[in-house]
């Protein structure tokens, strides 16, 4: 085991590492990504991803042995940080000092598993992390087959949405597309809904939801793109009451979801 302290906060690594949390392009370009805290890193390990690198406190270290030796074991490196180089490179406000330097994930032919059935979920221009990653979760707690992203969302290697996730990111089958609506209309098998806030469309509760099935959910401000709306098959809404006019993308995702799987 490597047990060399880093100490200096210009050391190579540690600008890497800084470069994975603040740079999507960064994390495309190397394939690489950072999950960070005991649970999310433990989940990679269980997971079965590739881990390139642990990085850990000593206090760490010494508090989580049998976990941290675990992932050390799988991982291809592994360094000792000081506790003030760690909140350097640290995504969260109270570090548990401990993260992980993952390899992407290459998920991307499990979408081939629609030719079998299934219930699917599209995100169209998602921006919020914190939204995808409850999103994510979300999905993966109520049996979604998998998830569809057009490219303009957030990077589901964000901090934030591998955080957020609690772990789904590592499981959860997805795949990116340049354009949804063209997915869509490539996939005439599949039976595609796009969920707006409209009173012309048709109730979620009202919904059969029969395999295959795909429901499409908008940006966070501006909701479904019209060209996907215009692809999908039937338009579909959660009614509200009160004077609400919408919900949270993830609120709305979620209700969605329970319904498809009711």
């Amino acid at each position: 085991m490597n047990k060399t302290l880093i100490s200096s906060k210009d050391n190579s690594l540690v600008k890497h590492i800084n470069k994975l949390l603040k740079s999507a392009k960064y994390r495309r370009e190397s394939s690489l990504f950072v999950a960070e805290g005991l649970r999310v890193c433990y989940d990679a390990f269980l997971s079965d991803a590739e881990i390139a690198s642990v990085i850990c406190t000593e206090q760490a270290y010494e508090k989580n042995r049998e976990i941290v030796d675990k992932l050390i074991s799988r991982a291809e490196k592994n360094y000792f940080f000081s506790d003030s180089v760690f909140k350097a490179v640290s995504d969260t406000k109270s570090p548990q000092g401990i993260l992980c330097v993952i390899k992407t994930l290459d998920k991307k032919t499990l979408f081939d598993k629609m030719e079998d059935g299934g219930k699917f979920l599209a995100l169209d221009n998602i921006q919020d992390p914190s939204n995808l990653g409850t999103i994510l979760r979300t999905a993966e707690a109520v049996g979604i087959d998998a998830v569809l992203l057009s490219s303009d969302c957030c990077d589901i290697y964000s901090p934030k949405v591998v955080r957020g996730s609690m772990g789904a990111v590592f499981r959860l089958p997805y795949s990116v597309t340049d354009s949804i609506a063209r997915f869509i209309s490539e996939r005439r098998d599949i039976k595609s809904y796009a969920a707006v806030v409209s009173s012309d469309a048709k109730r979620i509760d009202k919904v059969s939801f029969e395999e295959p099935c795909m429901v499409c959910i908008g940006n966070e401000g501006n909701g479904l793109k019209s060209e996907t709306i215009a692809a999908c098959d039937e338009c579909i809404t959660i009614p509200m009451r009160g004077r609400a006019e919408s919900l949270n993308a993830s609120i709305a995702a979620g209700i969605i979801m329970w319904e498809m799987q009711k």
